[in-house]
């Protein structure tokens, strides 16, 4: 299956914003853009992220794995134990849309005969909060005053914020 991914910056009318306003909603893209290429990349107050749109949800999340930075928007979207996952291509880290689990399989070695089991991490890969008005897609970055492990590559990764943002 070809993937098709688009990257947006600023495409959508940004209104008046301050560095300050990292916790209100910014437009990252158009709902048809989505449902064709499946995902988006885009700059959210400086904060690189990815937003896949599987089985008619839509799902963002910090772009750069929370393992060793690898780019999540050219993972493949898997069913892993019931919950879509993005694979990372650099080392086939497992990490679900929708709660940023980290996924692994567990092998008793007790039991080594009996099929491994797929176990959670815990969270690991900082999620947003996506929000559609008008066709719009809108991202509103998440509590940073809660530390996820990609925070580290998302910090790495800075891009300046944008000047029509900082009116």
């Amino acid at each position: 299956m070809g993937m098709r991914m688009i990257h947006m910056d600023q495409n959508c009318p940004v209104e008046n914003t301050s560095k300050e306003d990292n916790d209100l909603p910014l437009c990252v893209g158009k709902i048809e853009d989505i449902k064709y290429s499946k995902r988006i990349s885009a700059t959210v107050y400086g904060r690189e992220i990815v937003v896949f749109y599987h089985e008619e949800n839509l799902h963002a999340m910090d772009l750069h794995c929370y393992h060793a930075g690898g780019p999540l928007h050219l993972g493949e979207i898997e069913d892993i134990n019931g919950q879509a996952c993005v694979i990372c291509p650099w080392h086939k880290y497992k990490i679900t849309l929708a709660t940023g689990e980290g996924l692994y399989q567990a092998i008793d070695p007790k039991h080594p005969s009996v099929m491994p089991k797929w176990c959670s991490k815990g969270m690991k890969q900082r999620i947003h909060t996506v929000t559609v008005k008008n066709g719009d897609i809108y991202v509103t970055l998440s509590d940073t005053s809660l530390s996820f492990e990609s925070d580290h590559y998302a910090d790495k990764y800075k891009k300046p914020v944008h000047p029509s943002l900082n009116k």
